[in-house]
């Protein structure tokens, strides 16, 4: 054998399962992005988008670690991330929230986590998001139920970052409805113009040119109009189990899903907002492979990564036809 092919060979990985538009690979996401064909995407990838086991205090099986050996280990794949990315490419990385194991204080890992992963391969933070999930049960259950001295903690932090100061990216494609009152200012065509209090001046006809949406704000909630009438609806992001349709098929033919599923309208946001049809994206922590289905979806490629194989079936379901058809 040609000595070149042989040792291509010595370092191939075979994907676990794939489709029209991607692969699925099982291994250590270290590991397998320095193998072929995973290392044949480097400078291709428009977009990681990925949810790495979050920073608690206790050990899950879905295997996180803890402490400042986190804040290390999501570090070291900075650098190797970005090798990965196209020139205008994107890094979209969403950490949960941490408390200091039995007191009533917040942890501040996730917040070290991201700034070291940031500076570790010199990564511009072109935004925080903040994602709301208003059906997150009242944790910590001592410190909100029992003892009732602190509300329920109900989001985390998505950081989007690039290598480039200016990546490709879209909010004309990620608009959302007008609000009633805006609604109504478009069809008078006439509103209160002028400086206000914060020094701001707002042209005669600012507000006048319907641009098909809102330009979304950088924390995405579910609508609240019951609550707050002219508050712009952005992003349904609650991922309960009574409304997943993957969960509800993987209860009914008795397959064991990832216990912290990403929510597909938060992959959705990130995707249309910073890809075209035909670009990759990548998720080295794959799970239930969410990223992977919603790049599907959109007509995007997409290469998963995740270590657990049990894990890796359950994330088969989503690409069979019958539960395609269960949830279109």
């Amino acid at each position: 054998m040609n000595p070149v092919k042989e040792k291509i060979m010595d370092r191939r990985i075979v994907s676990a399962y794939g489709t029209k538009f991607g692969r699925m690979y099982c291994g250590k996401a270290e590991e397998v992005l320095e193998k072929w064909p995973p290392s044949h995407y480097k400078g291709r990838v428009q977009l990681i988008f990925t949810s790495p086991p979050f920073p608690l205090n206790r050990k899950k099986k879905y295997g996180n670690l803890v402490g400042e050996q986190y804040v290390e280990w999501i570090a070291s794949f900075a650098s190797i991330l970005k090798e990965f990315l196209t020139e205008d490419g994107s890094i979209v990385v969403e950490i949960g929230n941490a408390w200091v194991k039995g007191k009533p204080v917040m942890s501040t890992l996730p917040i070290k986590a991201l700034l070291a992963f940031q500076e570790k391969a010199e990564l511009h933070l072109c935004q925080e998001f903040i994602c709301f999930n208003p059906a997150k049960l009242p944790t910590p259950a001592q410190w909100v139920n029992v003892e009732r001295i602190r509300v329920k903690d109900a989001f985390t932090r998505v950081w989007w970052m690039s290598a480039n100061e200016k990546p490709k990216a879209n909010n004309k494609r990620v608009l959302t409805q007008y609000s009633e009152s805006m609604k109504d200012l478009l069809k008078k065509g006439t509103y209160n113009s002028g400086k206000r209090p914060s020094e701001h001046k707002i042209g005669a006809k600012s507000f006048l040119t319907d641009h098909g949406g809102a330009i979304p704000p950088n924390v995405l909630t579910p609508a609240m109009e019951e609550m707050i009438p002219e508050l712009i609806e952005v992003l349904p992001i609650a991922n309960t189990s009574s409304t997943d349709p993957f969960l509800t098929y993987c209860r009914e033919n008795n397959i064991t899903p990832h216990p912290a599923r990403m929510p597909a309208k938060l992959v959705e946001f990130f995707v249309d907002f910073l890809t075209d049809p035909g670009d990759m994206v990548l998720d080295p922590f794959a799970g239930s492979n969410t990223t992977g289905y919603v790049a599907e979806s959109k007509k995007r490629k997409w290469i998963g990564i995740e270590v657990k194989p049990d894990y890796i079936d359950a994330s088969k379901v989503r690409f069979d036809l019958s539960f395609r058809q269960s949830v279109f």
